[in-house]
């Protein structure tokens, strides 16, 4: 039950983002706008359970969620035989900028101490 109110919530949020966008004039995703709303709202402590529920649930079946986007993909296999190369290396070089955007931003927002701490721990468990 806890689940399916924070199903509702994650819901509500969305199309409130999609309201405010639309209300607006705005040019941003309504589904963002609905996130930052989530973010928002999960201050408040009553909130935090249904939601926590929920995404336990959707974590425990993401794998699904991929399935569409396989079937698109071979749908489209012409494409992935003309352009494979080319998408792969669009691919390899968008991860490896991702994963150096987000550590680069997790750096800039740790606390300084916290940082020293991480660089001054040991590097492995038999390290040390």
């Amino acid at each position: 039950m806890s689940a399916l109110r924070g199903l509702a919530l994650l819901l509500l949020l969305q199309a409130a983002g999609e309201a405010l966008v639309q209300l607006a004039g705005l040019s941003l995703p309504g589904p963002v706008l609905g996130l930052l709303l989530l973010l928002l709202a999960l201050r408040i402590e009553a909130l935090r359970a249904p939601v926590a529920a929920i995404a336990q649930l959707l974590l425990g079946h993401l794998s699904l969620l991929f399935v569409p986007v396989g079937v698109g993909v071979i749908t489209h296999l012409e494409l992935l035989d003309r352009h494979g190369l080319k998408l792969l290396a669009v691919i390899l070089v968008s991860t490896l900028l991702g994963l150096a955007a987000t550590a680069a931003l997790l750096r800039a927002l740790l606390p300084a101490g916290e940082r020293d701490a991480e660089e001054a721990a040991p590097a492995g468990p038999g390290a040390g």
